[in-house]
């Protein structure tokens, strides 16, 4: 048994180790990048294990943030020996290496890379992209809208891609934050339709106002507030229930995955006031209400907020007729109104203002019968006649052939004037149509009608000739009628021709005829001068006749010519 103590082991271990140390040693070359270990944080430096003789140290400054004890921080090797026997360190540069190489990795794969925007330069920004390095931002690629103010810019830390990287002997970056943008916005749109349901609240900021409502920031991308959303009450603008800027809370109402967009409202945080409306009204109601809208097709009258209803520009008056309902109306009114009709799946109400009052024409006959005689203001003129107001909202017709039994104006202008008080009579009444004729002759007696009981056909009347034409003579009668003396009835062929006929007369000239015809009805009056002239002789033969036997010298020829005369 060998009793010898054996030998300690130590000087091999040790001997291992120093030949382990010297081959990394040997291993590590200055200015390599080594990996460290926090081994003790000083209170100016902090000490680094980087696996050499002795640890690193490091300026506390290095670090935006002190690491723990055990932290990995990476440092470039200056030294593995100093004068001193220390082991010369940097984090700095191995920071802007480890920089660089990100930087690069980012532009080559399209990564974002975080930077502050820091101030403001000539066609858009300067980027500080960390140790000591900056990048240029163009201005149109600051933003996904068209940005004008830098102000809101200014100290913004965020995201962009590198769109052009040059590192050789000058240092040239041009970054894009429009397009990371744009992406972020997108990723959070895919992720709002994947979470979020119709009825969910979520909140965003008022960004923009249309006329039709207002566009809501949702974190990168828009819903829109719709005018009608925003209330169950009727408002004109968006702006009178939200301003720019401010924080809303909202309900989602519509989701349209394939177009993207999304509804937004306010006034589904309360209750549809539709829901209680039977409860409330029936046809037939009477109601104040407050003039809202007015179109071209009627006006629109809130009875309660949120129920609003069309009053017909038909059912606005029943004897005024109304081009457009200003004339009657104006916003913010309040107005009795009668609920006609309503539809509460569709959440339309019908409205009349006319019906709360009486109707004008129900009675219509009692103030206006036919036979009533009545002077009254010529409102206006038209080629056919005049309307003349009867009173507020009802005229009646003055036709051009109800103002003379015997003249026929062209325009009722030649015989009245706008604003001039007429005596007439009504003549007519449609109650069904609500149309009212009047009439001006009809206050006198139909000259025509008196003249056919005093001359019946065969009759001799007088008259003045008032016109000498081609085919006849026009002659002026009683009653100012005036009738036609054909050349055919102005001479007898067998004893003259037309043209002696003719030269024997002119206008002015007092005449004799015999009426050929006479119709009221046509207003056609037909004399004839050769008709009376024989009429003359036959009773100028009969008087000669008669005269011869009695013994009279007289003769013929001279009893014609007194006969003529008279």
């Amino acid at each position: 048994m060998n009793s010898e103590p054996k030998k300690s082991p130590e000087p091999k271990i040790e001997h291992r180790l120093q030949e382990e140390y010297i081959q990394t040693f040997a291993q590590v070359e200055e200015g390599q990048m080594l990996p460290g270990i926090v081994v003790e944080v000083g209170n100016d430096y902090v000490y680094v294990d980087v696996g050499l003789k002795s640890e690193g140290k490091i300026p506390k400054v290095e670090f935006p943030e002190l690491p723990n004890r055990g932290d990995t921080v990476y440092v470039i090797l200056l030294s593995k020996e100093s004068r001193g026997g220390e082991v010369i360190v940097s984090k700095k540069k191995a920071d802007e290496k480890l920089f660089w190489k990100n930087l690069r990795i980012a532009f080559d794969q399209h990564q974002p890379v975080a930077g502050t925007i820091a101030r403001k330069i000539k066609g858009g920004f300067e980027v500080d992209l960390e140790d000591g390095v900056n990048a240029f931002l163009p201005q149109s690629k600051v933003d996904v809208g068209r940005s004008v103010d830098p102000n809101p810019y200014m100290g913004m830390k965020t995201f962009f891609f590198i769109e052009r990287l040059y590192h050789h002997s000058k240092v040239n970056i041009v970054v894009n934050r429009r397009e990371w943008l744009d992406l972020e916005n997108k990723r959070k749109r895919e992720e709002f339709f994947t979470k979020v349901k119709i009825g969910d609240e979520v909140e965003g900021k008022v960004k923009s106002f249309t006329s039709f409502g207002a566009f809501v920031d949702l974190g990168g991308f828009d819903g829109l507030l719709h005018i009608h959303d925003m209330s169950w009450g009727h408002i004109n603008s968006p702006k009178e229930l939200v301003s720019l800027g401010d924080e809303l809370k909202v309900k989602v109402i519509r989701l349209d995955p394939v177009e993207k967009k999304i509804n937004l409202s306010l006034k589904h945080y309360t209750e549809d006031p539709w829901t209680h409306f039977e409860q409330k009204y029936v046809a037939g109601d009477v109601v104040k209400g407050r003039v809202t809208k007015l179109t071209d097709f009627g006006a629109f009258i809130e009875i309660e907020p949120g129920i609003e209803g069309l009053a017909h520009i038909s059912e606005l008056s029943w004897v005024k007729k109304i081009r457009h309902p200003k004339e009657l109306l104006k916003e913010g009114d309040i107005v009795e109104t009668k609920i006609l009709a309503y539809d509460i799946q569709q959440s339309k109400l019908s409205l009349g203002l006319k019906q709360v009052l009486p109707n004008p024409w129900d009675d219509i006959e009692h103030r206006y019968p036919e036979g009533m005689r009545l002077k009254r203001r010529v409102k206006n003129l038209t080629n056919f006649g005049a309307f003349l107001e009867l009173e507020e909202g009802i005229d009646g017709l003055l036709h051009l052939d109800d103002l003379s039994w015997t003249k026929k104006p062209k325009h009722p202008s030649a015989v009245l004037k706008v604003d001039e008080e007429v005596e007439v009579m009504v003549i007519e009444l449609d109650k069904e149509n609500r149309k009212i004729k009047l009439g001006v002759k009809q206050l006198t007696e139909d000259p025509w009608r008196s003249l056919s009981k005093a001359f019946p056909r065969g009759s001799v009347i007088e008259g003045q000739i008032t016109g000498i034409t081609d085919f006849g003579f026009f002659v002026k009668v009683q009653g100012e009628i005036e009738g036609l003396i054909n050349k055919s009835n102005l001479f007898d062929q067998a004893s003259e021709t037309l043209e002696e006929a003719m030269a024997r007369y002119k206008v002015g000239d007092t005449v004799r005829a015999t009426i050929v015809e006479l119709s009221p009805d046509k207003q056609k009056l037909g004399l004839s001068l050769r008709d009376y002239n024989r009429k003359v002789q036959q009773e100028t033969m009969v008087q000669y006749i008669h005269d011869d036997s009695s013994g009279e010298k007289a003769t013929f020829a001279e009893l014609l010519k007194d006969k003529t005369k008279e």
